[in-house]
């Protein structure tokens, strides 16, 4: 593995991280930043769900001014505004004015989501995309691993509001490393063909592919599982179960650990059993795991071990499908590359506030909302990826 492709992994990895970063280490704070505003468990949930909402609909506008503009310009920007907001949440002195600079936190953090993808499809194709997506998302990491933990100490040690502080700093050193160790990936003479009219007739050819939105799709259903649970889990394994909050920065590291670590194994699976066959593997031992959550739940066992161990199981599988599908919906735009990236993007983490705020109407201080809302979308990706991937063509399922 030659020294680029491992500086490219890390700075792609480290900056995708960013916005993440910005979601996991605040999660262990959100039955705090209730208490200390006032605020009931939805309208606190509204300000995760604001962050999502943004990141959502930013990437639509990213992407395409990414392919007009070259991929470093739009980063600059996004992480500015990704810091000025940071500071807005720590100054916040209610909780609707926290909900505001979420969002526009949110609107700054989705340059750093979308725009490396973008550049990973202007680097690589095929197994090599799949290396430096797994290898991304090792980098990747360090946040849902490391976040919580730091969350969880810092809401103990020093308040809720140090946190976004800390975050504020995240945003600099993103910044400083875009400068120092980013190179442009998309030079002027790519940039000729693109504008606002190409960019919404990429737009046109993108919504008009039924396999391409199938993929997004089948990732827009298993990461909202994800969202389900980050936007829950607070108040479910702490409140319900009874955790200390570091006690759940550490349950959620290992979930996310599952969750990165079966990740590394898409390249070489996807070369022994081809994207296609990968993905339809992953998502059958995804949906039957957190499926199995539901059934016990409804028989009456709620009990926190089984469901841990569950979560564990679907989670790793998640971790083979999330990559595949990316790659493979990409792979067949290479030329509007950071579009494309967009509307994945948007599409799935919309999907994911709409879930959020789905399950959210349900909560009730168990855990049933949670476990049935993660079920629900394992089994949608299920039934999207059976009924998108027969379409794939032959040398795609075979790559």
């Amino acid at each position: 593995m030659d020294s680029r492709f491992l500086r490219i992994a890390l700075v792609l990895g480290l900056l995708s991280a960013v916005g993440p970063f910005a979601i996991d280490m605040y999660l262990p704070a959100l039955p705090s930043i209730g208490k200390d505003l006032g605020a009931s468990i939805g309208e606190v949930q509204a300000s995760l769900m604001a962050f999502f909402v943004a990141m959502g609909a930013g990437q639509i506008i990213y992407g395409p001014v990414s392919d007009m503009l070259g991929r470093r310009r739009p980063i600059f920007f996004g992480l500015t505004l990704f810091a000025i907001g940071s500071v807005g949440c720590a100054l916040a002195p209610d909780i609707q004015t926290l909900v505001v600079l979420r969002f526009v936190q949110g609107l700054g953090a989705c340059a750093a989501v979308v725009i490396p993808r973008a550049i990973v499809r202007d680097l690589y194709t095929g197994h090599e995309a799949a290396r430096v997506m797994a290898m991304l998302m090792l980098v990747f990491s360090v946040s849902p691993i490391l976040a919580p933990l730091a969350g969880s100490v810092l809401v103990e040690f020093t308040g809720w509001r140090s946190v976004f502080w800390v975050i504020v700093g995240i945003a600099v050193a993103a910044l400083a490393m875009v400068a120092t160790s980013l190179p442009e990936t998309r030079p002027p003479e790519m940039r000729a063909d693109s504008g606002m009219r190409s960019a919404l007739a990429a737009y046109a050819v993108l919504l008009r592919d039924r396999t391409f939105l199938g993929l997004v799709f089948v990732g827009a259903f298993g990461v909202s599982s994800f969202f389900a649970y980050l936007a829950n889990s607070p108040f479910v394994l702490i409140d319900h179960f009874g955790l200390s909050s570091r006690q759940y920065g550490l349950v959620f590291a290992i979930n996310a650990a599952s969750f990165i670590g079966s990740s590394q194994l898409t390249g070489r699976l996807g070369k022994r059993l081809g994207l296609e066959r990968l993905v339809k593997t992953a998502v059958v031992g995804f949906a039957a795991a957190m499926l199995m959550q539901v059934v016990l739940n409804l028989l009456g066992i709620d009990r926190l071990l089984p469901m841990l161990a569950l979560l564990f199981i679907g989670f790793g599988f998640l971790g083979l499908v999330m990559p595949a599908t990316a790659v493979l919906a990409l792979d067949r735009h290479g030329p509007i590359a950071g579009t494309a990236s967009a509307l994945m993007g948007m599409l799935q983490f919309v999907t994911g506030a709409v879930v959020m705020a789905a399950v959210g109407q349900f909560v009730d201080g168990s855990s049933r909302p949670m476990v049935v809302g993660i079920g629900a979308c394992a089994l949608l990706a299920l039934v999207v990826s059976y009924r998108t991937l027969v379409a794939l063509p032959a040398h795609t399922r075979t790559d």
